[in-house]
């Protein structure tokens, strides 16, 4: 029987100590919290993608224009053909991700 008692008061124990924390531990209004999060965090993403990642990635284009510009003119010295194709894909990309600053932050709703 003294088995049993001392399970039993181990038993009791965990359960008082579950109750008493479960019920220190109240979430309140967790969408308020988020949402005020998510306006900070909003707010820095545009920022950073603003002033870093579009220069970036309109540096990588205009980049890939030029070396593209310049193969298809050896090409075209070479072989007599222009290719438009690629130096037009690039060009466009490249006025895209110049303008998108402007109207991408309307689209996502930021």
């Amino acid at each position: 029987m003294n088995r049993f008692k001392k399970t039993a008061v181990i038993i009791f124990a965990i359960t008082i100590l579950c109750v008493s924390i479960s019920s220190a531990v109240y979430a309140g209004n967790v969408s308020t919290a988020i949402e005020s999060t998510w306006k900070d965090a909003a707010a820095q993403i545009k920022e950073v993608t603003d002033k870093v990642i579009f220069p970036a990635v309109d540096l990588i284009l205009a980049i890939l224009f030029f070396v593209k510009l310049a193969t298809s003119y050896f090409e075209y010295k070479k072989h007599g053909q222009f290719e438009f194709a690629g130096p037009a894909i690039l060009f466009f990309g490249l006025i895209f991700s110049l303008t998108a600053p402007l109207y991408v932050w309307q689209i996502l709703g930021m």
